[in-house]
């Protein structure tokens, strides 16, 4: 038996139906094959991956532009970033590891991170050595855009010929960084996670997976070292509106490549409000959450906690790396809670897990800190990474049956019972562990946490069979097409 064989057979019948998908109607569209691109100029972006039909051409095909507010574009970082202290008892907690990372954030004096520059002429140089040979990699390079300032959005798809030929397309992987431009532990760690792609060192995982890396998904905010986009939208809250460039960059890659994982690497700050509050300092190296929204499978749920979760939370540990549940602090002193993320659709992790794909998040400790514990932050990012991609290796075939399943579920549920439009995460207790600024002794406490892995519902509505809308509404055709 199988473990997606195995999980079927543990089926709650009862949650199923009550974890029915927001869009019962949808149709997945076909995949679109990935083609080796040819390197063109920057003003002149370099044409997607062929869609494999004209639906997907159709989804493909580019939004009416949105006129938004841009504000007061911020200053390019370009000195050096300054270092907040850290006192001795905590920084002992976090050892600088004994490698080499070769990115250009970590050359020989250099005091800023990998820029715009830099990052398209790595992604450039793959195309130029792909192997060669009958179980060479194919190494492409995808356009998805440009940002709102006119810098490329550009995916890097790793690829192997099939098994069979004519067989079907391997189950794919996608994994993005830099949705906040302050966040650079993810683009880093992918720079050197393609490395190892194009080396064969992943040699195991492609036999079984494709993927495709996003390594910087706003360039913009990553010139200026700013949470948001050009404009101050935070990309990572409008996976639902999909009104930037660049959150529309990252729902075609999903539509062209319908991945069964989706990974979304941040990193989270560590607040001086955390201090304030508990009287210590935050300690894990990364925090884990995967989707939790209204209306995701309760399969895919399971699949997340059991095939990727807890063999990740198990990967960092051995490798010296402390981890727990992501969670939030809040601004408001008389708040004393934690919160795990957002349940909210708009919120990329949840997005993912919308089109049916195991979507997960990683957050290292790195907000706010500028370059301090850079190389174990990025050395943290690439170890869950390659747990992710060992997970989706080992589970390749289940996580297929895992998607058919879900989407064939998912369209027999239309016009049946009730679809959940908002909800709220559950108030409860959560045992977790700060480290004392003065002593460095690791202190337990138990905080009022509101808990994302049970939601309460506010809202609901009978299940729609489908949507009617005006032949003028191009614009919401294109963006619920670019939804999935």
């Amino acid at each position: 038996m199988s473990r997606f064989d195995q999980l079927f057979a543990r089926r709650n019948t009862s949650l199923l139906l009550a974890g029915a998908l927001l869009g019962a109607c949808a149709t997945r569209l076909p995949p679109a094959p990935v083609t080796a691109a040819t390197p063109v100029a920057k003003t002149a972006p370099r044409p997607a991956a062929p869609p494999a039909s004209a639906a997907s051409a159709a989804a493909s095909a580019p939004p009416v532009a949105v006129a938004l507010p841009v504000r007061p574009s911020p200053p390019i970082v370009v000195a050096p970033l300054p270092a907040p202290a850290m006192p001795p008892a905590v920084a002992a907690h976090f050892p600088e590891p004994a490698l080499t990372l070769p990115t250009p954030a970590f050359e020989p004096g250099r005091s800023t991170f990998t820029s715009n520059d830099e990052l398209q002429a790595i992604i450039q140089g793959f195309t130029h050595s792909a192997s060669i040979g009958e179980n060479a990699t194919d190494i492409a390079v995808w356009s998805l855009g440009n940002s709102q300032r006119g810098e490329p959005i550009e995916a890097l798809a790793f690829t192997r010929p099939p098994a069979i030929a004519g067989a079907a397309r391997r189950p794919g992987v996608v994994i993005v960084a830099g949705q906040h431009g302050d966040e650079p532990a993810g683009t880093e760690a992918l720079i050197v996670v393609a490395q190892e792609l194009a080396s064969g060192k992943l040699a195991t995982v492609l036999d079984r997976v494709d993927v495709v890396l996003l390594p910087r998904a706003n360039p913009d905010g990553a010139a200026a070292f700013t949470r948001g986009a050009a404009d101050g939208t935070d990309v990572n809250r409008d996976h639902l509106l999909l009104q930037t460039p660049e959150a529309r960059a990252i729902a075609k890659l999903l539509v062209d490549f319908a991945p069964v994982v989706v990974l979304d690497l941040h990193e989270y700050p560590v607040t001086s409000a955390f201090t304030a509050k508990f009287g210590g300092v935050q300690r894990f190296d990364a925090l884990l959450q995967y989707a939790t929204v209204p209306n995701v499978a309760p399969f895919v749920t399971k699949a997340a906690e059991e095939w990727f979760r807890l063999p990740l939370v198990a990967t960092l540990r051995s490798a010296g790396l402390s981890v727990d549940w992501y969670s939030t602090v809040s601004a408001d002193p008389a708040d004393r809670s934690l919160a795990m993320g957002g349940v909210g659709a708009q919120i990329g992790r949840n997005a993912g897990g919308l089109r049916n794909a195991v979507s997960l998040l990683v957050e290292t400790r790195g907000g706010g800190l500028g370059r301090v514990g850079l190389k174990r932050r990025v050395q943290t990012q690439i170890v869950a990474v390659e747990s992710v991609l060992a997970s989706a290796a080992r589970h390749a075939e289940d996580l297929v049956k895992l998607h058919q399943f879900v989407d064939r579920e998912t369209a027999s549920l239309a016009c049946q019972g009730e679809v959940v439009i908002d909800a709220a995460p559950t108030p409860s207790e959560y045992a977790t562990s700060m480290i004392d600024p003065q002593t460095g002794e690791i202190r337990r406490l138990t905080v009022a946490w509101q808990s994302a892995l049970q939601l309460r519902t506010l809202k609901s509505r009978p299940r729609p069979c489908g949507y009617w809308l005006a032949q003028s509404e191009g614009e919401a055709v294109r963006r619920l097409r670019l939804l999935g």
